[in-house]
This record gives C-alpha cells, sequence and structure tokens, in this order.
C-alpha cells in the first residue's frame, strides 16, 4: 500500500506529469491523478509534436527558461535512451515590424541568441520552396527544433513511476479542499491526504476553480493537420504571419507528415463538449493559407486532430500558490505555447510545493525564477471582470 503522500498531482498531462517527475526526483511522496491514461488525445498534451524555440516573440522573460528547458529535455532523452528532441532550426517570416518578427528580434538581441535576419530574396534562394510576400523578412534562428510530445510525457511519466512516484489514472476528481492541516482530494474512487496540492488540469482546470477563475480561463478549440507534403531534406520549422495577424505554423516530417495548423483564432468551446470531428471547410482555411507561403505542401491530408489550448487572458501561464489556499499550487493556463517549458515548470512547481514562502523559490540558477507576470491573483481575484 502506498504510504500517504507528501503531494498529490491532478492532472498528468505537460505540466503534472513534469511536477510529478520533479517532485518524485526529489524523494518526495508523490501521488499523481489524472481522468485519463496520459498521455492521450483529449486535451492540449498531444499531437505528436511540438516547436522548441529560444528567440520567444511572446515576450523576452520566457528565454532564461527555455534554455533551462533544453536542458531538461537532454537530460530525460538520456535517461529514456530515446531521442526526444530534434534539432532543425526554427524561420519566423512575416513583417519586420509585425509581432512575430520583431518580438523574435527583440528576444535574440537582449539574450544574445545566434539568429540570421534573412530578406525576401535571400529565403528564396535559401528555400525555394517558399513563396515570401514583397516586404516579408525571416529570422532564422539555428537551435530550434521539435520534440515529440507523446514520447516525452511517457518518459517523465516513467521516471516519475521509477523514482517512487504512485499513479492513479481513469479516475475523476470531483473535489478538494485545503485548510491549515494539509489537503483533502475527492475522487470518483476514493479520498485522499496529502500535505500539498497541485493542481495541473489543463482544459479542466477551471471545473477545479471558482466560477470566476473559470471565465477567465478560456478553452480554445484548435485544428492540427498532416499532410504528405515533399519537401527537401533539413527543411526547419516554418512560422508565418501573414498581413491578417493569424499566424500559421509548420512542423516538418518526422515520419506522419507535414504537420500545418493556425495559432490561436479558434473557437471557445467546453472540454466535455468539444466537438472532435474536423470539417472539409476547416481544413480548406488552413491550406489555403498554406498554399500562399510554400505552394507545394498543400498535399492530401494523412491526418487530423483537434487540441485544446487553455487561455489565461493575457496568454501568460497561471504559475503559483493559489491565493487564497498556501498548500494549493496552480500550474495551467498554458495558452498554446507552454509544452517546451515543462522541465523548468516542473522544477518550479516542485519548489513551490517544499518551499515555505515565495522569495525561497527564487534562486540564482538560470531559468529558475519564477516570474511575478504568472502571478495566479490576475487570474484568481473575482474582483477583476473576465477578458472580453
Amino acid at each position: 500500500m502506498f504510504p500517504t503522500p507528501h503531494a498529490i498531482v491532478v492532472g498528468l498531462g505537460t505540466f503534472g506529469s513534469a511536477a510529478l517527475d520533479a517532485l518524485a526526483t526529489r524523494g518526495v511522496r508523490v501521488l499523481g491523478l489524472d481522468r485519463f491514461d496520459p498521455p492521450h488525445s483529449l486535451g492540449s498534451s498531444h499531437g505528436r509534436t511540438r516547436i522548441i524555440r529560444e528567440a520567444y516573440f511572446e515576450d523576452p522573460l520566457y528565454v532564461p527558461m527555455v534554455r533551462r528547458a533544453y536542458s531538461g529535455w537532454k537530460a530525460l532523452e538520456a535517461d529514456a535512451a530515446e531521442s526526444l528532441l530534434h534539432p532543425c532550426g526554427g524561420l519566423m517570416v512575416g513583417r519586420e515590424e509585425g509581432p512575430l518578427v520583431s518580438g523574435t528580434l527583440q528576444s535574440a538581441e537582449k539574450h544574445a541568441i545566434p539568429h540570421q535576419l534573412l530578406d525576401a530574396s535571400e529565403l528564396s534562394r535559401r528555400l525555394p520552396a517558399l513563396r515570401v510576400p514583397d516586404g516579408h523578412v525571416g529570422v532564422l534562428e539555428e537551435r530550434a527544433g521539435v520534440l515529440r510530445v507523446e514520447p516525452c510525457i511517457r518518459a517523465l511519466l516513467a521516471r516519475a513511476r521509477n523514482r517512487g512516484a504512485e499513479l492513479r489514472t481513469g479516475e475523476r476528481v470531483t473535489a478538494w479542499e485545503a485548510n491549515d492541516g494539509g489537503v483533502t482530494v475527492v475522487t470518483e474512487r476514493d479520498t485522499y491526504q496529502a500535505e500539498v496540492l497541485i493542481l495541473a488540469a489543463g482544459p479542466w482546470m477551471g471545473g477545479l476553480l471558482t466560477p470566476e477563475a473559470a471565465a477567465r480561463l478560456r478553452v480554445e478549440r484548435q485544428i492540427c493537420l498532416w499532410v504528405g507534403a515533399e519537401l527537401p531534406d533539413g527543411w526547419p520549422v516554418v512560422v508565418w504571419e501573414p498581413d491578417d495577424d493569424r499566424i500559421l505554423y509548420t512542423i516538418p516530417d518526422l515520419g506522419d507528415g507535414f504537420k500545418v495548423g493556425l495559432h490561436h483564432g479558434g473557437p471557445e468551446t467546453d472540454p466535455d463538449g468539444v466537438e472532435r470531428k474536423v470539417t472539409p471547410n476547416e481544413e480548406e482555411r488552413i491550406l489555403a493559407i498554406l498554399a500562399h507561403l510554400i505552394p507545394g505542401a498543400r498535399a492530401p491530408i494523412r491526418d487530423r486532430s483537434v487540441c485544446l489550448y487553455t487561455n489565461t487572458p493575457d496568454h501568460h501561464f497561471l504559475l503559483g500558490r493559489h491565493p487564497d489556499h498556501s498548500r494549493v499550487v496552480l500550474a495551467g493556463g498554458g495558452s498554446g505555447h507552454g509544452f517546451k517549458f515543462a522541465p523548468v515548470i516542473g522544477e518550479l512547481i516542485a519548489r513551490l510545493a517544499l518551499e515555505g514562502d515565495d522569495e525561497a523559490v527564487n534562486s540564482k540558477d538560470p531559468g529558475l525564477d519564477l516570474p511575478t507576470t504568472f502571478t495566479p491573483s490576475r487570474v484568481l481575484d473575482s474582483s477583476r471582470d473576465p477578458a472580453p
């Protein structure tokens, strides 16, 4: 019988599996609970591949974290004896003054990240399959690459289990409470006690919080396609910002097709009632945009999938102690860009769960300071109106 755990992790997707692994690595008795059997295809932590990039257009504050995450993925690769990270380079294309290119350049210059700024003619020379619009440029980051999603989740959970973690899957959490004496978690099967609770339930996070908080964590339906495009060996990740505020991402074929999708812009949904079928109109919308940038990539669709983003109002993560319950750590709101950070998020969650105060969480280790930007109070504060 597994002894009473020190910590319980609810949700074993990206952030939860990393938290379970980080806590088990520290010798903590930890129990992981998930309503499904991860990795699965019903939430956010699936879809075969994710981009990892250092010159972070969203905000330079993420750069030290992603650098730390690279080290974490490499260590996991070594422990799993499996290839998890595929270096291929990353190309961000758009107008130089647009958010994608200007943000990428800002992070690259602030953190001295090696990169090349290429005009349309140079892009066409290097990658003839690209049809770059007039006035658009590209930022090439050679260290960018692709992570294999499901193998990463499996490796994190396997290492956590090997280091003493207990996993209970197919067990939905129905309630939790916290007080000065500890935390209690109620599932459809049992009731558990611990000292600390980590809520990392992905798209189902809102259902474990107040209605006000749930209204500020918006679940977005996203579509991914895999097409049978034949592109040259060494083709990089290509992300394009057209002149209409959309962002198209493409990921090289790692054996099951060339992946393409739109970053954000999907409808709000409920994770328990989301439409899982991709319509022909939805497919055509993505393929039509792809054809403007890489005409030769418009090819028969091999597969399609629905993925869920859990968005905070500002698209920064939700990470820190619950403002009303010091024994509860919240980890969510990946907002469509969280996967690559899993190893460092796991480390930060472990520190939050084990350290007595927030100042002790931060350290002089690069990438292991907890940004105040992520504070849960900005989402859970009931005095704030939900974002429009």
